[in-house]
């Protein structure tokens, strides 16, 4: 990574943060429309800072980038931080999302604990191939301390590490695990893994496949966690 977090330009992917399903979005056409320009407006965004870095991105790049007038960006947020932290806001929600439906899969389908936590960290690997650029910038930003948007980050971050430790926590109480795992940093350096592993994949490693990157991470899982292999 560079010294703003970010890989190698010749390996930034522009992607698409496709539109959370929200009960709470605005209904009507009005409402679609209003949904479609803040996605334009969060797929510039996140492509021109991982680009580029933040500070180095302007408001009118982004609107331009995303077609839309400068004055639509400040309708819809109140100034390029408030857009910043809606876009992280949104993509951790994604990761917590697929985390949490590979669990539940799992569980539906009769499988263990552990299964649920492989299924968990191939989910994780599948959003990361999708959001590379996106993913990038949350890790860089887990590590600053001085932005305005510091305190949602970590909380929906721990949103996401929550859904692996909720199924640790029941693991051990079923006695599939072992009473001694330290349930929270346990599934922090679950999560950390997964990121850390696939950035390093996706910047320097790309002709691996992604299975062939899940099952390492699985070996991992099975003989640290588990202690089955």
């Amino acid at each position: 990574m560079t010294a703003q977090g970010t890989v190698p330009e010749h390996h930034t992917v522009p992607v698409r943060i496709r539109a959370m399903e929200s009960s709470n979005a605005p209904g009507g056409a009005g409402g679609g429309r209003r949904e479609a320009t803040r996605q334009k407006l969060y797929e510039a965004a996140v492509t021109l800072i991982a680009e580029q870095g933040f500070s180095a991105t302007t408001v009118d790049e982004i609107a331009e980038r995303a077609g839309v007038a400068k004055g639509t960006v400040y309708y819809n947020f109140a100034s390029k931080s408030v857009l910043f932290e809606e876009l992280l806001r949104h993509g951790v929600g994604l990761l917590t999302a697929s985390l949490r439906e590979a669990a539940e899969r799992t569980a539906e389908e009769g499988g263990s604990k552990v299964d649920a936590l492989d299924a968990m960290i191939r989910s994780g690997l599948v959003f990361i191939d999708h959001y590379p650029s996106f993913t990038q910038l949350y890790v860089a930003e887990l590590w600053r301390t001085n932005r305005a948007w510091q305190s949602t980050l970590m909380v929906v971050r721990q949103e996401a590490v929550a859904v692996v430790e909720d199924v640790l926590r029941a693991g051990v109480e079923a006695e599939e695990l072992s009473d001694e795992i330290d349930v929270g940093l346990t599934a922090s350096a679950l999560v950390g893994m997964v990121l850390v592993a696939a950035l390093d994949w996706k910047a320097f490693q790309p002709e691996r496949s992604l299975d062939d990157v899940h099952a390492a991470l699985s070996r991992l899982l099975h003989g640290r966690v588990s202690g089955n292999r």
